[in-house]
């Protein structure tokens, strides 16, 4: 499930990339005093993702833009539609937003034997964990260090750590009994169309920024039973990779075709 909220730009202003820790720390002052609240000084995912401002550029006074936070907790999600109405200045970083208007949108992939494609709104950051790498024929710098996603590692170890990181979020969200990604066989996804690699600044923790090589890309699927459809939909409610809570991995609907073929429509953002 999804809050649309769409923003007016209260003066003129550049466009800010450095976005993300300013916009994560709305969404955390909207979930204090909650019970949602206790995540935050965990490493567990955080239950939400948030795309940037978009459409991306310069703004003028007045100027329109949207905002879609999604998460498979729609007590969640009423929390943040309710401080974005209550307080609806919205400052993220340089830029100063209104919030006008607040809707929802519940996207989906489809009922079985739907096809279509989903596309990174913002960038993917995958980590492959120091144990991996040598499964993944990868050379790895020692100890500790993580390494994360790079186009000459191929889409191998990118298949195996998105399932994996969805596994850790359908834990967390699905009940107990369901089966989660990797319980099943066959792909998450069908085709890997690689958009862009692309590197970002991005301030993690007050104070400490690190350069991270993000991609895009568009994923096609079929979805193969209900199963699969609620992996799917769960990567449109939590996002895809890592450090979702900072608003990477968001992922939309671009294209959904019906069973028999039928172009369907789908409400999706960016």
């Amino acid at each position: 499930m999804r809050v649309l909220a769409r923003l007016s730009a209260r003066a003129d202003a550049a466009y800010d990339n450095a976005y993300h820790h300013k916009l994560r720390g709305r969404m955390w002052r909207a979930l204090e005093g909650t019970a949602f609240e206790d995540v935050h000084d965990t490493n567990e995912p955080p239950g939400f993702v948030f795309s940037n401002p978009f459409p991306p550029g310069n703004m003028r006074e007045g100027d329109e833009r949207t905002l879609l936070v999604a998460s498979p907790d729609e007590e969640l999600l009423a929390h943040v539609a309710e401080n974005l109405k209550e307080y609806p200045e919205l400052n993220v970083g340089e830029m100063p937003f209104t919030v006008e208007d607040l809707s929802v949108l519940s996207p989906d992939v489809g009922e079985p034997g739907s096809s279509g494609v989903l596309e990174t709104g913002t960038g993917l950051l995958v980590r492959i964990p120091p144990w991996r790498c040598d499964d993944y024929g990868i050379a790895h710098p020692g100890e500790d260090t993580a390494v994360y996603w790079q186009p000459e590692h191929g889409t191998k170890p990118l298949r195996k750590q998105l399932a994996s990181n969805l596994d850790q979020k359908h834990a967390r969200h699905a009940l107990e009994h369901l089966p989660g990604p990797s319980d099943r066989p066959g792909e998450l996804f069908d085709g890997y169309e690689l958009i862009k690699t692309f590197a970002v600044p991005v301030e993690v923790t007050q104070g400490q920024t690190m350069t991270y090589v993000l991609s895009k890309w568009r994923l096609q699927y079929t979805v193969r039973d209900d199963h699969h459809r609620r992996h799917l939909n769960l990567a449109l409610d939590c996002g895809l990779g890592e450090r979702n809570g900072l608003g990477l991995g968001f992922i939309n609907v671009s294209e959904k075709r019906g069973p028999y073929g039928a172009l369907a429509e789908e409400v999706h953002g960016e």
